[in-house]
């Protein structure tokens, strides 16, 4: 009996000790042969417009890369699962990733609740993942293995601020957020900090769930406040119904939004109602930069549209990561992680990437104006210690705010007509307060 018991044992033990491991696929195996990496994100859930175009993007590059004789010669694989824009299914679809699939890195995801429940994941198993478009502050925060190549809320949220009392003089705000999204909370956050510090006042805050599709009680309550700006902080799926139903109340106020609306889906759900609207966003397709030019004209022969801001991220998070395994060397995870961290002045489509100790990019933003369904460019607003590229209209460096409570320190400066990448002369620190809100 006791050697029954004891068999049983040792089978357990190696079984969960296999089970523990990384399982085999098509990325296990050594420095050889295809570099496989794992992208996430939502293809056919209600943001799937956002993971759809950032998978573009991810797949343009790595196929450029692949054309060029690959990294060090070695052709670059992406798998791509869709988590439907459910964080639990993200979580799951990143454990097959890395368990099943043995991919070396990981990109994704857009939403950042998203992103926050697939880390920890990656994190735990030592495999870098790079998020394209995942502001939360929190995100970065799960572990060193985990990095992004987009600005993050604070910046985002005073930019709209400054942009709302600097540019539009508004002096009374309101504020629409959706309630059950970190995202959409973190930004009122940091917007409504900035606009009181520059003297505003937030007259009403209403708040929605995602997939509501009535909205004219929120907005009644708002119009009879007279604001003269409306923020609204959330994703295109809500933002093209809001707007419509302003539109129907005969709300004059123009309403102010961030990344999250940047979606060609966005007009169909808004249409005209849009117009004079405005958000902050990564990057303007109008940009003179014949990078940028280069980037629009070969992603729209490619795919018969004009590349979104996600598109654009989604581009340069692969060209960092690829960028990271050449100065590597190596696809290990411990390497590869302190690679990507080191990236400094990597000249990407969404400007000039350089990461912090948190590993967040510090890089300016553009504030567009909605009409007729395009998005005009409007200014570029750089963050506290980087300056305006010589040939850009903008010749002084803005500030912005770098904690939830703190106002910038200087007015935003902006140009009349959009700047090329910039050079980080420093790089701006991120708020720890924001891990209480995570996305």
């Amino acid at each position: 009996m006791k050697r029954i018991l004891l068999s049983l044992g040792l089978i357990a033990t190696f079984l969960f000790a296999l089970a523990c491991e990384r399982k085999g696929g098509p990325g296990a195996g050594g420095q050889t042969g295809t570099i496989v990496i794992g992208y996430y994100g939502d293809l056919s859930g209600r943001t799937s417009n956002f993971g759809q175009s950032t998978k573009a993007g991810v797949e343009m590059a790595a196929d450029e890369i692949n054309k060029a004789g690959g990294i060090d010669g070695r052709q670059i694989q992406i798998l791509s699962e869709d988590d439907e824009g459910r964080p639990e299914k993200a979580a799951t679809v990143v454990t097959k990733l890395i368990d099943q699939d043995r991919v070396v890195a990981l990109l994704g995801e857009v939403a950042s609740g998203n992103t926050l429940a697939a880390a920890p994941k990656a994190q735990a198993a030592k495999v870098p993942m790079i998020s394209p478009s995942s502001t939360n502050p929190a995100v970065t925060q799960v572990g060193d293995y985990i990095s992004r190549v987009c600005f993050i809320d604070p910046f985002q949220g005073a930019v709209m601020a400054q942009f709302a009392a600097n540019t539009l003089k508004a002096k009374k705000a309101a504020i629409m957020l959706d309630f059950n999204s970190p995202y959409s909370r973190g930004l009122t956050e940091f917007f409504e900090a900035s606009f009181k510090k520059l003297g505003g006042t937030i007259v009403d805050k209403q708040s929605y769930t995602q997939g509501d599709r009535d909205y004219k009680g929120q907005l009644t309550a708002i119009r009879s406040k007279n604001p003269d700006v409306i923020y609204v902080p959330g994703y295109y799926g809500e933002v093209g119904v809001i707007a419509k139903q302003a539109k129907q109340l005969d709300i004059k106020a123009p309403m102010l939004g961030g990344d999250g609306w940047d979606s060609t889906q966005l007009w169909d759900l808004g249409g005209d109602a849009l117009n004079g609207d405005f958000i902050s966003n990564h990057y303007s397709v109008d940009d003179p930069s014949p990078a940028i030019q280069k980037f629009v004209a070969d992603y729209k022969a490619r795919n018969g549209n004009v590349p979104d801001a996600l598109a654009a991220l989604g581009y340069d998070a692969m060209k960092v990561l690829a960028d990271a395994i050449k100065r590597a060397g190596t696809t290990e995870g411990p390497k590869l992680k302190d690679a990507i961290a080191a990236t400094k002045g990597f000249v990407g489509v969404t400007g000039t990437i350089s990461l912090d100790k948190d590993r967040n990019a510090v890089k300016p933003a553009v504030v567009l104006k909605l009409q007729d369904k395009k998005y005009i460019y409007q200014e570029t607003i750089y963050p506290e210690g980087m300056t305006a590229p010589v040939s850009a209209p903008a010749t002084t460096p803005a500030t912005s705010s770098t904690s939830p409570a703190a106002a910038p320190a200087s007015p935003l400066t902006k140009g009349d007509k959009p700047a090329p990448p910039a050079k980080v002369a420093s790089p701006a620190a991120a708020t720890k307060k924001a891990a209480a809100t995570p996305q």
